[in-house]
């Protein structure tokens, strides 16, 4: 049986308050998660965050910091995930863009807002990053190390 951890990343974007989140549908329901998404071939973990952020939210963003790196396995279908959390600042959005498909909208939450769609979760990770946030977790975005290509 072959075991394949699936590389995600995930965007905490804070603006005047209040965080990026977005609203998907995820195993016919609904959900709220931070613009998160997997890992391409041949992007690096910086790279896809913006690009999941730009597609999920309509959002530019920069990456400032790694927070964490994440490990959960989903109970729903027994995935295991890495997530890479990276604390972003916005920078710019881009209404003419489409949201990816299963997205409904982008919204922009307080800390409090999130805690009451709990049920909506689309992990426990939700919270977990966001606190770690919170509490000022920073690590350099050089401390992943991604070889060149050859």
């Amino acid at each position: 049986m072959d075991w394949t951890p699936h590389a995600t990343v995930a965007a905490i974007v804070e603006k005047d308050g209040k965080f990026l989140f977005v609203e998907e549908m995820a195993e016919g329901q609904r959900v709220f998660n931070q613009p998160a998404g997997h890992l391409e071939q041949g992007e690096t973990f910086v790279q896809a965050t913006c690009r999941e952020t730009l597609e999920e939210t309509r959002w530019q963003v920069r990456p400032l910091h790694l927070i964490g790196v994440y490990v959960y396995t989903a109970p729903a279908n027994g995935v295991t995930y890495h997530r890479y959390s990276y604390a972003c600042e916005a920078l710019a959005e881009q209404p003419e863009l489409e949201l990816d498909e299963g997205i409904i909208a982008a919204h922009w939450f307080s800390l409090d807002e999130i805690k009451q769609r709990q049920a909506q979760w689309r992990s426990p990770l939700v919270l977990k990053c966001l606190e770690d946030y919170l509490a000022g977790k920073k690590f350099p975005l050089d401390l992943v190390y991604e070889h060149p290509k050859q």
